[in-house]
């Protein structure tokens, strides 16, 4: 629904304050009878701080400008006769306003439509549950870019008012040095008294001083508007609210959203121009001394001033792309700072330089206390100063640290039990700002999310767990770098979900039944519910110390063996949704039972970190179900998850019922012809990698009565189709041939050769899986 038929639907202090939006600047009248024309043009796509974008502006004021005309061409009447001279009045009279500033236009009609949408959107809240996130969002941005134009109209008038003086004030003097002239003039005395007495009272510095004295302590008083309501704009809108946001926002990979660094550059437009408005008064005073508390008060409010400018540099000078949280030495990393009003306060005029160094938990908690810990470090960064570059594309001010690497590392003392991977360190970056030509200097710092520093690559599972639990769990504003011991269940299963999508690069997260399986391992519990784990605590001892229960890892080595496998050979089987993964061997026996024979599914392995195994249905006189040894990365890197179930063609289906080549054939790798294959290269026929289950063949053929149905893949060639090996000539053994005539000189050569066999040491690769 268009705003304007919801606007007039307002009630009450709403419709007033929807009614004080307009005026002379934008008669309500255009607002109404051009309604589905003004919301349908792209008022926000303007930057009002870039004079290339007065050309769009002015495009839109001259198609303002014809639609009203046009409108008013279409009134008919008596009563339509009225209203076109209004129309047309109204276009030239907004023609006349902003011919020379269309930018006002633009900004004025989107102050009018933020306002209309904040107020339709509170009354819409108000008679109805609560909003939607997005509303909440939308509302919030709504009341910040008001705020805004509430400051842009306050320090206009100030301005005004600052103009004002100076020119009262400049008047005064040139009639008060007039003045002084005329009484030290030789005719004076020669005029009557009447005349001189007029000639005097109209030069009278008097008259012109009383006049004069209210201006400067008004202007201190206005003055002191702008930086209030600026400081309350920049402390509890801006940096203590929306820049917090995003830089919790970051541990999820966030980019910064251009909204902040458009706030933030209009602030410190805002707040400089305040400053440079106080400068001037500051002048003025001096010019003209005029008695009163105007010095102290204008005194007062450059203090506030500078302290917002000092708080808006420190706080925007932000780590857009943060240093590995898992760092390594002796490896080469990258980082980024960027200062968002770099631009908008000439700091790049004299480009500063950035400096980056270690330092450890207790050096961060002692540099927020602002105790001295002056080349205080824990380790050695190499190339680590950078000088800031300004793009004048783009208007930032960056400094990108490309070839950073830590040399060493200088560990301190450990509490208890905690390991190296669980001692927190921080990159610190810092500089200093000059604005506005060295009148102001900022010492500025910034600290890197924690960073888990490994010497070897074994480390990196259980420094990624101390990262997790860290960037889950730590509560803003806290001392570096505290987290809590414990956190209830529901709490990590957010975090592991967020950690899995993200590391596995799938839109396909952890369902409830994953949850579930996840919360029996961990708490050794056989409750099929969620809702029974809802009130239970884990601690980071359950998280990564401590062994799962007859297990030799932790619960978090096993979940991030899950995720390395996934990640690096079956991402998009998970996302087909053919890993069913989290299920334990008895629930995949139960999952199978009613299934056919052939009907199979992967589960991640509870024996292997890392490992996914086969269960499968096939109804014999030894067994009914049959799970494979499980597969491993290493597996992977010589014959792909797909290829081997391909080999394996007693699999049949994927549970519950999709047929398996639908769902594997377009991974198969491409099977080359008989002729390439049976070439020759150098001297040598290459081989073929194929996956077997010698156990299964057999346990198959007892069953079968030697039905060829489920041997396809024995490793003898006797059952072994000749379109798949066609290098290797079906030899059937007479031994084996039930027809053939019994030799037992044969069989004991045949058992002989066998002993040997098995005699011999076998490399551990080629060892067939067995079932697990």
């Amino acid at each position: 629904m268009a705003v304007w038929i919801q606007a007039q639907q307002l009630q009450g202090e709403a419709l007033h304050q929807m009614q004080a939006l307009y005026g002379q600047h934008f008669p309500i009248e255009v607002r109404h009878y051009l309604s589905q024309w003004i919301e349908s043009q792209a008022w926000d796509s303007i930057d009002l701080d870039n004079p290339q974008e007065n050309i769009k502006a002015t495009q839109l004021l001259e198609g303002l400008v014809q639609e009203l005309q046009k409108k008013a061409e279409h009134q008919v009447g008596e009563d339509g006769f009225l209203l076109k001279i209004k129309l047309g009045h109204y276009a030239t009279q907004l023609q006349n306003t902003y011919d020379r500033c269309p930018m006002e236009l633009v900004r004025c009609i989107r102050h009018i439509l933020y306002n209309e949408q904040r107020l339709v959107r509170e009354a819409n809240n108000g008679s109805s549950p609560a909003g939607s996130l997005a509303d909440a969002m939308s509302q919030k941005h709504l009341q910040i870019n008001q705020t805004f134009e509430e400051l842009r109209l306050v320090t206009q008038d100030t301005e005004n008012e600052l103009k004002k003086l100076q020119q009262t004030q400049e008047y005064f003097i040139i009639q008060y040095q007039e003045s002084l002239r005329i009484q030290v003039w030789p005719r004076m005395a020669q005029l009557s008294r009447k005349e001189r007495l007029r000639r005097e009272t109209a030069l009278s510095a008097e008259s012109r001083w009383a006049a004069l004295l209210p201006f400067p302590q008004e202007l201190a008083e206005k003055s002191t508007e702008d930086p209030a309501a600026a400081a309350e704009a920049a402390d509890a809108i801006i940096l203590d609210d929306e820049l917090i946001q995003w830089k919790r926002k970051r541990l999820a990979a966030s980019s910064l959203d251009v909204s902040y660094r458009s706030w933030c550059e209009k602030l410190a437009e805002i707040i400089w121009q305040n400053r440079q408005q106080i400068r001037r008064a500051e002048h003025l005073c001096q010019q003209l001394p005029i008695p009163g508390p105007v010095e102290e008060m204008l005194a007062e409010v450059n203090a506030t001033i500078t302290d917002i400018i000092s708080a808006l540099v420190t706080s925007t000078f932000i780590i857009e792309k943060q240093p590995p949280q898992v760092l390594k030495t002796q490896t080469k990393f990258a980082a980024t700072v960027r200062l968002l009003v770099g631009g908008k306060l000439n700091v790049h005029m004299n480009p500063p330089q950035v400096k980056a160094t270690i330092i450890s938990e207790q050096q961060a908690k002692s540099l927020l206390k602002n105790e001295n810990t002056r080349n205080d470090y824990s380790g050695e960064i190499l190339n680590n100063c950078c000088v800031m570059e300004y793009h004048q594309a783009t208007g930032t001010l960056s400094a990108h640290f490309r070839n950073m690497s830590l040399k060493r590392i200088k560990r301190s003392d450990r509490r208890g039990a905690e390991s190296v991977t669980e001692e927190k360190f921080t990159i610190l970056f810092e500089s200093q700002f000059s604005v506005g030509g060295n009148e102001l200097v900022f010492q500025v710092k910034t600290l890197s999310l924690p960073v888990v520093v490994i010497v070897h690559g074994s480390q990196d599972n259980n420094a990624t767990a101390t990262v997790l639990w860290d960037n889950a769990f730590a509560e803003p504003g806290r001392v570096p770098f505290a987290v809590p011991d414990k956190v209830l269940w529901p709490q990590l299963c957010e975090a592991l979900n967020m950690k899995f999508k993200a590391e596995v690069q799938s839109n396909r997260g952890l369902t409830k039944e994953n949850l579930v399986f996840l919360a029996q391992k961990l708490f050794n519990n056989s409750s099929s519910h969620l809702e029974d784990y809802s009130g239970l605590s884990v601690s980071w001892s359950q998280f990564n110390r401590e062994n799962l229960p007859g297990r030799n890892y932790t619960f978090w080595q096993w979940f991030d063996g899950v995720m390395e496998v996934l990640k690096k050979h079956l991402k998009p089987h998970w996302n087909d949704g053919a890993i069913l993964g989290f299920v334990n061997k008895q629930q995949a026996h139960d999952l199978l039972i009613n299934k056919p024979d052939g009907t199979f599914l992967l589960r991640f392995s509870d024996s292997e970190i890392g490992g996914i195994t086969i269960a499968w249905k096939f109804d014999s006189q030894e067994r009914m179900f049959w799970n494979l040894m499980p597969f491993t990365t290493r597996d992977f890197s010589i014959r792909s998850l797909a290829d081997r179930l391909g080999d394996l063609n007693y699999l049949i289906y994927v549970f519950p019922d999709r047929p398996k080549d639908e769902v594997y054939s377009k991974y198969y790798t491409p099977v080359p012809c008989e002729s390439a294959t049976a070439k020759a290269v150098d001297g040598y026929v290459k081989p073929q990698i194929k996956q077997v289950v010698p156990e299964f063949v057999n346990a198959s053929a007892d069953a079968g009565g030697g039905s060829a149905t489920y041997m396809d893949q024995a490793p003898s060639p006797a059952v072994c189709p000749q379109a798949h090996y066609n290098m290797y000539p079906q030899n059937p053994d007479s031994v084996l041939d039930t027809d053939g005539d019994f030799d037992l000189e044969d069989t004991m050569d045949v058992a002989r050769r066998v002993e040997e066999l098995l005699g011999r040491p076998m490399d551990s690769q080629w060892i067939p899986h067995a079932q697990s």
